[in-house]
């Protein structure tokens, strides 16, 4: 079981997310719906696996990745993007993000993905 911060503006997609992970057998560690938030909450928790919103108000996801990867260069995190922007997700896989899921999302696939990034850690 993993504990997994989740982080996304949208309260539909946090609740969803959470159910997802739930189901999963996974412990959601804490919820942020903007960057500065998902930082704060990062250090506090030190949650095992971060999903992460590419859009978000304040500071986007790509933003947020590199400050959660600077602060912790072996965070395993994944991005959650509905834009199908391959240059934003390049970027984020080069700043140092495990894996990405595309928005609208399936219950398997965000188990796959998770498991698969976990997988890697071992």
């Amino acid at each position: 079981m993993a504990r997994i911060l989740i982080v996304d503006d949208s309260i539909v997609s946090r609740k969803k997310l959470k159910i997802i992970l739930e189901e999963g057998g996974h412990q959601v560690a804490g919820e942020a719906g903007e960057g500065l938030e998902a930082i704060q909450k990062y250090k506090t928790l030190s949650p095992d696996l971060v999903t992460m919103d590419v859009t978000m108000p304040d500071m986007d996801g790509v933003s947020t990745l590199k400050l959660i990867i600077e602060y912790n260069p072996s965070a395993k995190v994944i991005m959650i993007t509905s834009l199908g922007k391959n240059t934003t997700m390049l970027e984020a896989l080069s700043a140092g993000a495990s894996d990405f899921i595309t928005k609208p999302f399936s219950d398997r696939q965000v188990r796959d993905v998770i498991s698969g990034v976990l997988e890697h850690s071992v």
